[in-house]
Parts: C-alpha cells; sequence; structure tokens
C-alpha cells in the first residue's frame, strides 16, 4: 500500500514506524527538515519538505498515486484542507484526519464528501477521554480495550497477592466463575518476557495478565488475579484543557471531581461549561494546593497537561503524598516505560492509543479493530469472519483446524450479543467477529490473509 502521512510529529513518526515494515510505501511530509533527516536515518521511508497541504508539495509525495494520506499535523485546518485536496485534485481513494478541535468535531455533516472528505476522523482528545475513564471504571486495571462494541473487553492487569488463582494453574479459573460466565487468559508477560498461556500455567506474583471475557464478567475475573480496589469517589484531574473537561463531564454524574488549572479565564470558561466539577486556578506542582485538596483521600490523581516533565513531577508528587492511584499522559516514548516502572501507576501514551484507531483503518482482510499493546510489538485484533468454507480460510472451521501464526490465538468469538469463549473445537460462523491476539506483529500479514476471502466471494 502507497500511503502519505503528513506530519513527522510523535503521532506521525510512530504511525510510520508501525506501517513501514509490513509491506507499505511510505512518504511522509513535514516542514522541519531536522525531523525529517532524523526519521530518514531511523527508518527506510521517503520524506519530503514542504506544507502538508500545498498541491505541489504533495505531488512531490506522490499524492497522484496513494491509496492512503493521513493527516496528522498540528494544525486542524491543514489537516482538513490537505484531504479536501487530496480528494478534489488527486481522488486518493481514503483519507484519514486529526481532528482535535470540539469546536469542528461536534459537527460531523462538516466531514462528507460535499465539504471536507473525511473518510476516518481521529479525535486523539475523545480516544484518551474514553481510554482513561475506562481505567477509572475498573481500578486495578492497566489497560482496558473495547471490542465488538464494548460487549467484550481485553484487560490488561497485574496479578497480586491475595488474587484467587495467583500461584494456581489457569485451568482452575472455570471451578471460581460463577455459572454461565466464561474467560480467557489471553497473554501472561513475566518480567517483560511473553508467556504463552495453557491450562497447566501457574500464575505468578506481579505477572502482566491480558485476559478477555464479556464485559459483564471483566471484575469477576479481576477479583481471581487480584483483591478488587473500592470503587473510585474521588477524582482529581490536573491540566483543563480539551482532555481534562471532556473527562470531568463524562465523570461528574457519579464521582466527585475537581479540576485544577492555572489559567484564570480557561478556568472560569471550564466552570461555566460543567454543572458539578469543582473548577481551582493553580499550579498542580504545588504542594501546599494539593495538601489543601486532600490529595492524600483521593482515588485517582489523573494529569494531563501537555509538558510531560510537568506531569510526571506533578504524578510524583500527588504519589508520594498519599494518592492511591495516579494516572500521567506522556507523549515522550522514551519516558513511559521508565515512569511505569517507578511510582507512577499509569503512564498513558497518546500515540499508542491513537494508533490501534488508525490501524483498523489500515489493516486488511475484514479487520474492524486494532489495539497496539506492548509499545506496538503486539496488537489485540477483532476480524470478521466472512463467506462460506469454499471461499474463507476460517468459516466452517473449527479454531485447532486454523493455520494460526505461532503465538497467536484466538480468544474469544461475538456472535450477535453473545460472547463465546473459543475452544480448539469452537467452529467459526460467517459474521461471526473473532477476537485475536498477536504478540508479534510481525505474523499480521499473516492474520490478514486468513481473513481475505477468495475473489470469487460476491
Amino acid at each position: 500500500m502507497k500511503i502519505v502521512i503528513l506530519g513527522a510529529g510523535q503521532v506521525g513518526s510512530t504511525v510510520a514506524n508501525a506501517l513501514v515494515h509490513e509491506e507499505n510505501d511510505i512518504t511522509i511530509v513535514d516542514k522541519n527538515e531536522r525531523r525529517l533527516k532524523e526519521l530518514q536515518d531511523l527508518m527506510d521511508i521517503r520524506c519530503v519538505l514542504g506544507h502538508a497541504s500545498h498541491p505541489k508539495v504533495l505531488e512531490r509525495a506522490g499524492i497522484e498515486d496513494a491509496d492512503l494520506v493521513i493527516a496528522l499535523t498540528n494544525s486542524d485546518e491543514v489537516n482538513m484542507v490537505a484531504c479536501q485536496i487530496a480528494y478534489t485534485l488527486y481522488n486518493v481513494p481514503t483519507r484519514v484526519a486529526r481532528v482535535r478541535s470540539v469546536e469542528y468535531t461536534e459537527h460531523p455533516e462538516l466531514f462528507h464528501r460535499e465539504h471536507f472528505p473525511v473518510d476516518v476522523l481521529i479525535s486523539p482528545e475523545l480516544l484518551l477521554t474514553q481510554y482513561i475513564s475506562r481505567l477509572i471504571e475498573y481500578p486495578g486495571a492497566l489497560q482496558v480495550m473495547d471490542f465488538a462494541d464494548g460487549r467484550a473487553q481485553l484487560v490488561a492487569i497485574k496479578a497480586e497477592l491475595g488474587g484467587l488463582l495467583v500461584g494456581q494453574k489457569l485451568y482452575t479459573l472455570r471451578h471460581h466463575m460463577p455459572a454461565r460466565s466464561d474467560a480467557r487468559v489471553a497473554a501472561i508477560y513475566r518480567d517483560g518476557q511473553l508467556v504463552l498461556p495453557d491450562g497447566d500455567t501457574i500464575i505468578e506474583e506481579n505477572d502482566m495478565v491480558f485476559f478477555l471475557a464479556a464485559k459483564r464478567h471483566i471484575l469477576t475475573v479481576m477479583k481471581e488475579l487480584r483483591p478488587l480496589d473500592n470503587p473510585v469517589r474521588r477524582v482529581i484531574l490536573a491540566g483543563g484543557g480539551n482532555i481534562g473537561k471532556s473527562l470531568a463531564r463524562r465523570l461528574e454524574r457519579d464521582h466527585h471531581v475537581k479540576i485544577i488549572e492555572r489559567d484564570p479565564v480557561r478556568a472560569e470558561a471550564i466552570a461555566e461549561d460543567l454543572s458539578k466539577t469543582i473548577v481551582l486556578v493553580g499550579d498542580c506542582a504545588d504542594e501546599n494546593l494539593l495538601r489543601e485538596e486532600a490529595v492524600e483521600n483521593t482515588d485517582v490523581y489523573c494529569v494531563l497537561t501537555d509538558d510531560d516533565e510537568a506531569n510526571i513531577l506533578s504524578a510524583l508528587q500527588a504519589k508520594q503524598m498519599g494518592a492511591k492511584k495516579v494516572i500521567a499522559i506522556i507523549n515522550r516514548p522514551s519516558y513511559v516505560d521508565l515512569m511505569e516502572s517507578g511510582n507512577i501507576d499509569i503512564a498513558v501514551s497518546p500515540q499508542q492509543v491513537t494508533i490501534g484507531t488508525l490501524l483498523t483503518h489500515i489493516r486488511r482482510g475484514s479487520m474492524v479493530r486494532v489495539h497496539s499493546l506492548r509499545r506496538g510489538v503486539t496488537e489485540a485484533i477483532e476480524a470478521v469472519a466472512l463467506g462460506d468454507r469454499r471461499d474463507s480460510k476460517v468459516v466452517g472451521r473449527s479454531v485447532e483446524e486454523l493455520d494460526l501464526p505461532q503465538g497467536t490465538t484466538i480468544s474469544a468469538i461475538v456472535r450477535g450479543e453473545d460472547v463465546i469463549i473459543a475452544h480448539h473445537d469452537t467452529v467459526i460462523e460467517e459474521y461471526d467477529h473473532v477476537l485475536l491476539f498477536v504478540p508479534d506483529k510481525k505474523q499480521i500479514h499473516t492474520v490478514e490473509r486468513l481473513f481475505q476471502v477468495s475473489a470469487s466471494f460476491i
């Protein structure tokens, strides 16, 4: 596939790195010559210097025969205009744009072909709001990923002493689960190394366990792996930007929410828009302010500013002062692992949250949902099975009959409203949503081909 990426920032470079090893022809456009030189030294990609929405620059990037344009510059307006030009002048088949401002995203009618022809609209603020709110919904979870419109979820959790399954073999999980409920452990990471689980695998303390279950069974499975935390009641959000404001709006009905915002004008505007949230004017690094707001009694302290260093320092300070859980948005990938190995409970990477949505629209073979895990090394995929036994390599076949790449597992199948935990003899039917865990992204093409139907399929 020939892909033109507009914008060489953190998200653009992360997307390029994710796609360049998958037999794609990648060109990236940016105005920053130094940044392009750095990327060219790191990856086998073509770089074009210039303004991302200028037709002549796009022509130099090969837009005329591109299959996909992904507009990820820091300007919403440039991204929208670039998609318009890609459609009107060059008839690029698929156009993806990142648009941050709610002033635009609140009007989806803008993004039709007669206005701004954007096929896929990426709103990082909305994605991060959804992601963090799910972490708050499930105290103790390190990642929560939706499949099949939320009917099934993949959850990452650290096993702790006190969990019923810790020190036990995995097959005993079904003995603990209530009737008519089931779950599947998709993968275990122990000291950073992948352990492919089977029934005799013993869960150890501090294992990172990825399990998949119907949404209604998630808390039951979490209890097997660690003592359940108390429900979240008190939340402090440091940073009143778009993410802080939208997260407060989502949480304020069921939680006691406070926002700390440095800019008095912005703080006043937020307070007018929100109904129950308390908005404080101040610096989230101010120890006296955190003490006055009883941060030690806070269930979740979440730092959401654009400054990585400020987020890290504020999160560490809140944790040291007694906040039960701290979550920090961290943009630099090199910081994320470093922080999660320390006192910050969850470091959220906007790039990794965003890239899954992008990959969903790039993958072939009926892929309808992709989640990028383990800093892009691993993927969890939802694929739709189409065709019949003649046209498809999966429909009408049991799981054990499928030629899956080594390590790749089918964890569950969503059939209508039912979430079916997959076993070796589970037979896949047409229109099933098949949920796979792929530990090595080099296997992605094999999985894609497995779910492609033959040319004769109509």
